[in-house]
C-alpha cells in the first residue's frame, strides 16, 4: 500500500486482504519484540503476490468496472497533485457558471506545458455532491471547450482525463443545451490544431465520456472501463432489470482489452499488481510515462497532418459489421 491504507474490499479481493492483514501482524509483532520473522512473512508475500495476479488476470467484466469505481480509486485530483507541476485552475464557461464536475488548468507534466481538462467526481460524500459525481452539466463541457480553444491559441497541447459514469441528464441541464454542448464539443476537439492525448482513468460513460474524449492519442487504464451506457443502464433497457448488469458488462466488451482490440482505444496504461487503488504512487508513475510518450509521438507533426490522422481516427473508429440489402 501507498498511502491510501488497505482498500475497501470488493468481494473477490477478501482472500488478498485476508494475506495482507496476516502478513502486517507479523511484520508488527517482528517490530514490536524484536523476533525476525522474515522466514514466515516472505513465503506469505510471495503467495500473496502469486494470488493477486492469478485474481486480477481472470476478473470478469462486471469485476473490472467494480474495479474502476473502487472508492479509493485514484482520481483526476490525485494525478493532478502528483505529476503536473505548478498547476493553475481555470474557471467558468463565462456563459452561465463554473462547474466543479469538470476541472481545467494550466500545468506542466515532465517538464512540458500543457492543458489539463478532467472530470472531477470527489473523495469524500461532500466532495461528490458538490461535484455531481463527476456528471458535468453543459457549462462543464463549455468551460472545458473554452479553455481548449485557449490552449490551442497558446499551441499547447491538451491532455484529458475521463471519468464519468455520463453526462448529467436532468432538466436544467437540459434546458440549457446538454446533447448541443457535448455535440459541440466533439466536432470542436476534432479540429483543434495542437495535440490532444485522452486518458480514461475510472468510468468512461457515453457522451458524458466523449464531450472532452477526442483526441489523437485516447488510452485507458488497465482496470477501467469505456461504453456507450453504463451497465446498469443497459441492462434496465435490455433486461427491464438492473440486476442484469453483470450481464450486461459481457455483452457491452467494455474492457480495456476489448476495446484495444476493437480499436476504440490506442492503448493500455498497466496498473500497479492489484489495481491503481492500491497504489496511488506507482499508478502515477505509469500514468505519467504513458501521456509523455504519447505527447512525444505526437511532437513535430505537422498541424495538416495531425488534423488529417485524427479525422481518419474517427472515420475508421471501432469495428463493425454491414449487413448486406
Amino acid at each position: 500500500m501507498s498511502g491510501t491504507g488497505l482498500p475497501k474490499d470488493l468481494s473477490f479481493e477478501r482472500p488478498i486482504l485476508e494475506m495482507v492483514r496476516k502478513i502486517e501482524e507479523l511484520k508488527n509483532l517482528s517490530a514490536a519484540t524484536g523476533m525476525d520473522l522474515n522466514g514466515e512473512v516472505r513465503p506469505l508475500e510471495e503467495q500473496c503476490e502469486k494470488m493477486t495476479r492469478k485474481i486480477f488476470a481472470g476478473l470478469s467484466p462486471w469485476e473490472r468496472v467494480q474495479v474502476a469505481r473502487h472508492p479509493n480509486r485514484p482520481l483526476t485530483g490525485d494525478f493532478i497533485n502528483r505529476i503536473f507541476d505548478d498547476f493553475v485552475e481555470l474557471h467558468g464557461d463565462r456563459v452561465y457558471g463554473d462547474d466543479k464536475a469538470v476541472i481545467t488548468g494550466f500545468g506542466k507534466l515532465n517538464g512540458r506545458k500543457v492543458l489539463l481538462v478532467g472530470h472531477r467526481k470527489g473523495r469524500d460524500t461532500k466532495a461528490r455532491v458538490s461535484c455531481n459525481f463527476g456528471c458535468a452539466h453543459p457549462e462543464g463541457y463549455r468551460k472545458a471547450l473554452h479553455k481548449m480553444k485557449l490552449a490551442a491559441r497558446f499551441g499547447l497541447p491538451i491532455v484529458s482525463l475521463i471519468n464519468t459514469p455520463g453526462a448529467y441528464p436532468g432538466i436544467g441541464a437540459e434546458e440549457r443545451g446538454q446533447a448541443w454542448a457535448i455535440a459541440e464539443n466533439i466536432m470542436e476537439m476534432s479540429r483543434l490544431k495542437v495535440p490532444v492525448v485522452v486518458l480514461v482513468i475510472g468510468e468512461g460513460g457515453s457522451g458524458g465520456a466523449l464531450g472532452i474524449g477526442v483526441g489523437d492519442r485516447v488510452l485507458i487504464m488497465e482496470h477501467a472501463y469505456y461504453s456507450v451506457i453504463s451497465p446498469e443502464g443497459c441492462a434496465a433497457i435490455l433486461w427491464k432489470n438492473g440486476e442484469k448488469a453483470e450481464d450486461a458488462a459481457t455483452a457491452l466488451r467494455l474492457t480495456a482489452d476489448d476495446l484495444k482490440r476493437l480499436n476504440i482505444v490506442d492503448g493500455i496504461v498497466p496498473e500497479p499488481l492489484g489495481g491503481a487503488h492500491r497504489d496511488h504512487a506507482a499508478a502515477a508513475a505509469l500514468v505519467s510515462d504513458a501521456l509523455s510518450s504519447a505527447l512525444d509521438d505526437l511532437d513535430g507533426i505537422p498541424v495538416d497532418k495531425l488534423l488529417d490522422d485524427r479525422y481518419e481516427r474517427i472515420r475508421h473508429l471501432g469495428q463493425f459489421f454491414q449487413g448486406m440489402e
